[in-house]
């Protein structure tokens, strides 16, 4: 199919377009139990980033060493009527800061309970990642609230409270784009204050600026009285994948022929409908996958109607026969069923998930995800950008586009951006959060793969050709195999190795659900039932919506207590107590000590 054929077809579908050209003007499309608890800051809790055209700049993303806004998470059982008005009354006396600092940006309805984001303002201008979070259980009380508020006094260095820019946002952004190499993509800028190494805070322009040659896409806060770039939010999460129709992680394991994957209960349309319109192309309302960074080179079907059916060539180049086409559509199947089976545990229209069309039921929709495979960013690489509600792609690389767990891995990371925070996308900033992020994304792959056992799953092996995969260590509930616990955090710098601590005490939370309560051949698609790896989807897909923004790995613990609490009433909180603390996440945990412990009522 010619390139003048494949924008025809792309022509006929105008949402295709709308989306594009409203948020794009260049393109750029590649593929939180017993008391409050807060994190100590540790000297390793900001993240170093190297931008700019030479990668020479070195720019501390969130904050510095002793400086971070941490998070505090706690349960609060308390009779409030739910309403964002409430919940502002409710935080205002519970942080001490005055009301007409607190301000609703969101709410979202989980399946257990309710959700009212909230923002910080100074004289009228927010504070950067400054958000919290009140939950209501379904009898409408408050059960938890988190906070990554700042304190107000000291907030303001001498002239730091002018809220009038005396560098302009043209200035501004010309600055954003010298250093970052890149080029402002025309999403409206904001002003807000950022708090600094020194513990003040500074007023700054917000800017995106993206470059699609180099794949990046930041969000810049550029000094707005002095017109340099103060902090950056990087919203590309970075991996290697490959990908396979939904619980096979190697090729080898031979290509399926799947009629109808869609859930019409959770896409209502299907796979490949916008509104009215139904396209022919492996494009629709979750997603739109195509070759490269152009939106024209879309995979069209094979036969009617919408047969996709495109054979892998192993031995040939990724980029020779049809190899491209079949990437692209394995990318498309798994994005959509990543889609659905998430839509029902929870990650909707109104939890920030993405879609074009939200069918009135809440969000801000015309943000479904856009694949690109066989981008230019290099073999076996992969990002997953996520913005805020209202814009996002992602781009898988074709090498890595016929191994499931590794699309799995970038999908969750765009679930977890939105849920946490609110729908910010800029609540995994810090080192530790970071590594939160990626043990979530590692162990929702390890989910998808599993079978009626809880067998050692091994991330990303077939793309490594290592017997341990991508990470360090095998996922096991076998500390021979896999000795990583809470004190193994300690000193640890890099986010992917410190998701291999959270990642495998999920593996071994979902070990113990699943030998006490069973196994569900239906769980990708009936959430109603009980059995174990039911129960833990469920956990996890509450607790992203609980966890504060920046969440420490004891934020991220209390999240699943808290969970199984609204949700189910507390029936697994022993079990989850237990589990924890046998990798050293117990009630006592703290500053990368291991605990054992659990609560005196858990002895059996």
């Amino acid at each position: 199919m010619s390139a003048s054929t494949t924008l025809s077809s792309l022509l006929r579908y105008p949402s295709i377009m709308v989306a594009f050209a409203t948020f794009f003007p260049t393109v750029l499309f590649s593929l939180l139990f017993v008391s409050a608890t807060s994190a100590t800051p540790q000297s390793w809790a900001h993240r170093t980033h190297y931008v700019g055209a030479d990668r020479s700049l070195k720019l501390e993303r969130f904050g510095v060493d002793g400086t971070d806004p941490f998070p505090t998470y706690q349960r609060y059982p308390r009779d409030t009527p739910d309403t964002s008005a409430a919940a502002v009354s409710f935080l205002a006396s519970e942080l001490g800061v005055p009301e007409d600092s607190v301000h609703p940006r969101a709410s979202a309805q989980g399946q257990a309970a309710h959700h009212v984001f909230l923002v910080q303002k100074i004289n009228g201008i927010p504070v950067a990642n400054a958000v919290a979070n009140v939950a209501f259980n379904n009898n409408r009380k408050v059960s938890s609230f988190s906070s990554s508020f700042v304190e107000h006094s000291q907030f303001f260095q001498a002239g730091a409270a002018d809220i009038d820019p005396s560098v302009s946002l043209a200035d501004a952004i010309t600055t954003a784009e010298k250093t970052l190499a890149g080029t402002y993509n025309g999403h409206p800028p904001t002003l807000e204050f950022v708090v600094q190494p020194n513990g003040f805070a500074a007023l700054a322009h917000v800017i995106q600026i993206q470059n699609e040659a180099t794949g990046t896409w930041y969000e810049a806060f550029v000094d707005a009285h002095n017109n340099t770039l103060l902090s950056l939010t990087d919203f590309v999460a970075k991996a290697s994948y490959r990908v396979l129709p939904i619980h096979e992680l190697d090729p080898s394991q031979g290509f399926q022929t799947i009629t109808d994957p869609q859930d019409k209960s959770a896409s209502p349309n299907g796979w490949h409908q916008e509104f009215s319109t139904t396209t022919d192309l492996t494009a629709g309302n979750n997603a739109i996958a195509y070759k490269g960074s152009q939106l024209i080179n879309v995979t069209v079907q094979t036969s009617d109607v919408l047969n996709f059916i495109y054979d892998v060539d192993l031995t040939q180049d990724p980029t020779s026969g049809t190899n491209v086409q079949a990437a692209t559509t394995n990318a498309f199947y798994v994005v959509n069923t990543f889609h659905d089976f998430t839509y029902k545990y929870g990650f909707t229209e109104t939890t920030f998930n993405f879609q074009t069309n939200n069918f009135n039921k809440g969000g801000e929709g015309f943000d479904r995800i856009l694949v690109s495979v066989q981008d230019n960013y290099g073999i076996n690489d992969a990002v997953f950008f996520t913005p805020p509600e209202g814009l996002t792609t992602t781009q898988p690389r074709l090498d890595s586009a016929i191994q499931n767990d590794l699309v799995i891995h970038e999908c969750q990371h765009g679930a977890s951006n939105r849920m946490t925070g609110g729908g910010t996308a800029r609540c995994f900033q810090t080192s530790e959060s970071a590594g939160v992020a990626e043990g979530y994304a590692d162990a929702m792959a390890d989910w998808v793969s599993q079978g009626g056992t809880t067998a050692d799953f091994v991330f990303g092996q077939y793309a490594s050709k290592s017997s341990t995969g991508l990470r360090k260590y095998v996922y096991s509930t076998s500390n021979v195999t896999n000795s990583l616990r809470y004190a193994s955090l300690r000193g640890m710098t890099d986010a992917h190795d410190m998701g291999s601590v959270w990642a495998n005490t999920l593996h071994n939370v979902y070990a113990a659900l699943v030998i006490a309560k069973g196994w569900s051949t239906n769980a990708l698609t009936d959430p109603t039932t009980n059995e174990g790896n039911v129960v833990w989807l469920h956990l996890f897909i509450d607790a992203l919506l609980l966890q504060p923004c920046n969440p420490t790995f004891l934020n991220a613990r209390d999240a699943w207590i808290q969970a199984d609490a609204n949700r189910y009433g507390g029936a697994h909180t022993c079990l989850l107590w237990v589990t924890f603390a046998s990798r050293g996440f117990g009630v006592n945990a703290t500053n990368f000590v291991d605990d054992v412990s659990y609560p005196p009522d858990c002895d059996c």
